[in-house]
């Protein structure tokens, strides 16, 4: 695949196998960088390759710890700006604090706009993103925004499967779009589970609407965090009667109880992508699957490189 060498590809210290992913798909080597820390502990970059007036890439999942991985990359932009990158794009797998995106009560931040302004200040041109927790987020920033979506690996995933008797169901009302997307593609029926928060990682599945009796399922979100929305909702699916129960989603953060909650749960198989790199807990139960968006993300950033459309990646799915 031929590319000029305008183009540097480099990573933070989050997700480097993906990152080492998209180099091989392009076809180039990963941008070179020194990450290191002062004895107080703050880090240091110092970039081993010359990016003067090159398209350069900084791939950095904003993922636990999301702090330390978040200025990681503020350090990587501004160093890249300050070493004249004439053009700087952001790829942010996983963008963590996705989740404050509005004041649903008095006295809290917006930190995703707080998060969007500083990387924006922090010397990023453009950025490059998966699955953000809501679409209105490519809005919090004031450069372009390019977000793609994981269905293109899933969809691909669980069509190659061929399950058959498949209902898509929507863990809850918020997701349902996405959902009847999966279904759209897939070619199955559409249910959606209500549920009732009952604190922040307890989640109860009080009803379902559509029929999912003698049915396989494909239940479709975004993030598994703590895993108690997919759980509550799989628990009360097999109460109604479904068959083998799989779980799709994009981000794998699973925080807190997650991991043993979904090996507890009557559920067949969880299927994540690597924008997270799993840890070493995740890897040992038998029914996580993780798939790789490195070539998705490489064709994005080849298309950006070369000025044109992203979008139409999408268009066949």
């Amino acid at each position: 695949m031929f590319l000029n060498d305008n183009l540097k590809i480099f990573s933070g210290s989050s997700n480097t196998a993906l990152a080492s992913a998209v180099c091989k798909y392009l076809g180039i080597v990963l941008g070179g960088a020194n990450i290191d820390r002062f004895p107080d502990g703050e880090k240091v970059i110092k970039l081993e390759d010359d990016v003067r007036g090159r398209d350069c890439f900084v791939l950095q999942s904003t993922c636990k710890p999301v702090d330390e991985h978040l200025m990681e990359l503020l350090i990587y932009l501004d160093c890249l700006r300050r070493a004249s990158a004439k053009r700087i794009t952001a790829v942010i797998p996983y963008f963590g604090y996705a989740r404050q995106d509005r004041k649903d009560e008095g006295r809290v931040p917006i930190t995703a706009k707080l998060v969007a302004n500083i990387i924006t200040t922090a010397g990023a041109d453009r950025v490059l993103a998966i699955d953000l927790h809501a679409h209105q987020l490519q809005g919090f920033f004031d450069i372009p925004v390019d977000h793609l979506s994981s269905e293109l690996v899933l969809c691909s995933y669980f069509r190659d499967k061929k399950i058959s008797n498949l209902a898509v169901v929507s863990p809850d009302v918020g997701n349902i779009k996405t959902a009847a997307k999966y279904a759209a593609h897939l070619g199955g029926d559409l249910a959606i589970v209500h549920k009732k928060r009952i604190s922040g990682s307890t989640v109860q599945a009080n009803e379902i609407i559509g029929d999912v009796q003698g049915k396989n399922v494909l239940m479709c979100d975004d993030i598994i965090a703590t895993a108690g929305t997919v759980c509550s909702a799989a628990g009360l699916l097999k109460e109604r009667g479904a068959q083998k129960i799989y779980i799709g989603a994009a981000h794998g953060v699973f925080a807190g109880q997650a991991l043993e909650r979904l090996e507890q749960a009557p559920i067949d198989e969880v299927v994540v992508t690597d924008t997270i790199p799993p840890n070493e807990e995740a890897k040992k139960l038998g029914n996580i699957k993780v798939l790789s968006v490195a070539e998705m993300l490489g064709e994005a950033i080849k298309r950006i490189h070369r000025n044109e459309s992203v979008s139409s990646m999408f268009n066949n799915i």
